[in-house]
């Protein structure tokens, strides 16, 4: 997962870049039944996709 880009639009409509960052967090996944620590994102985390070891 990376960053996403687009506009923040104030209320007169002016436009200024904005940038989106994925809410990643450095955890200790199982990985082939070992334990190992990489970064996940929290939306996989509460979805069940990777194991906490």
């Amino acid at each position: 997962k990376g960053a996403h880009f687009g506009n923040a639009v104030s209320h007169s409509h002016r436009r200024s870049n904005k940038m989106w960052k994925s809410n990643v967090k450095s955890v200790r996944v199982k990985v082939n039944g070992a334990a190992r620590k990489m970064y996940v994102c929290t939306s996989c985390l509460r979805s069940g996709k990777v194991e906490r070891a």
